[in-house]
């Protein structure tokens, strides 16, 4: 029997969820693991301040799944193949689970990044193609004066078989904006992990409303229900409910955890665009561009499909 490895984004939603001031056991039954397989977790991975990261504990789990397995010999083009994948901005577990899902090679993610790491310290460049650059993310206060507005459908009354992401046609709905007035506008289906990219001219309710409804209306054969967070800009959920006769829920104030799709989702975009930077100078050319991209990436969920294929085939 194969003990299924606790994934980064479980231990996103675990930092999350700890955070909120959850037990082990709340925990468990809320990303559906045993409640042993959390304790252990955290027994592994809280620090001495008594604070869990997901980050730092992904990354303990890397060095200790690489080190427990034999090191197997890596011919000189499959290396080759590797870096054009890394190069191709691929992360290190999708060429891994890729080449083994295909039957090219068999290798550990971590290897990958040890790979990378010697790469580095021999003045080589090839750090720069992982996520934010090989660097730990900046987490900011989760409370970091959003206007919150909730006058719409809660998530309570949403059915509990769209958490378990077994039916297509369930999406997530979320914002992304710059210093200036621009803003882009993101939809992430739940089961598959495909994504819309629309770029608005500002963040308000209006332009908000007017782009959501050309993208639903683009793939309405495949949208059920949307989920959003509280923000303002989505005041016009009713109209677009009315107009595309797509069912639309709101999250709970500061639960990022239960839109984790699209907050992760909108990690992967802020690798392109990211934080502090204009998106003036981005057309909606460039944002179906980006989206095609992700979409065509193989995610270990998925089996190393990728969201694309299971999103035509769902």
């Amino acid at each position: 029997m194969t003990y299924p490895q606790v994934t980064l984004e479980e231990r996103y939603h675990i930092q999350s969820l700890r955070r909120s001031g959850l037990r082990p056991a709340a925990i468990a039954r809320a990303i559906e693991r045993h409640r042993s397989t959390v304790t252990r977790e955290l027994e592994r991975n809280v620090g001495l301040n008594n604070w869990y990261d997901a980050a730092r504990a992904q990354a303990k789990a890397d060095v200790r799944r690489a080190v427990s397995r034999r090191n197997r010999r890596i011919s000189l083009q499959q290396w080759k193949d590797i870096r054009r994948l890394l190069e191709a901005e691929w992360s290190p577990e999708q060429i891994a689970g890729h080449l083994r899902t295909f039957g090219q090679v068999r290798i550990c993610h971590g290897t990958i990044y040890n790979y990378i790491w010697l790469d580095r310290a021999a003045g080589g460049e090839l750090c720069r193609y992982l996520p934010h650059g090989g660097r730990r993310r900046v987490r900011y206060g989760r409370h970091a004066g959003r206007t919150k507005w909730i006058r719409g459908r809660s998530i309570d009354t949403r059915p509990t078989y769209i958490m378990r992401r077994r039916q297509l046609g369930h999406w997530e709905i979320d914002t992304m904006v710059g210093p200036g007035p621009e803003a882009i506008l993101t939809l992430v289906e739940r089961k598959t992990g495909y994504v819309l990219i629309g770029k608005v001219r500002s963040k308000s309710a209006a332009d908000v409303t007017r782009r959501a409804i050309a993208l639903i209306r683009a793939h309405r054969r495949k949208m059920r229900t949307i989920t959003a967070d509280n923000g303002t800009e989505f005041a016009g959920h009713r109209r677009i409910e009315r107009l595309t006769g797509v069912r639309f829920y709101f999250a709970h104030p500061y639960h990022a955890w239960e839109r984790g799709t699209n907050e992760n989702t909108n990690g992967l975009i802020r690798r392109y665009w990211p934080k502090g930077q204009s998106f003036s100078h981005i057309t909606q050319y460039d944002c179906n561009a980006l989206a095609h991209r992700l979409n065509t990436r193989p995610r270990k969920r998925l089996g190393w499909r990728t969201p694309e294929d299971c999103y035509a085939n769902g």
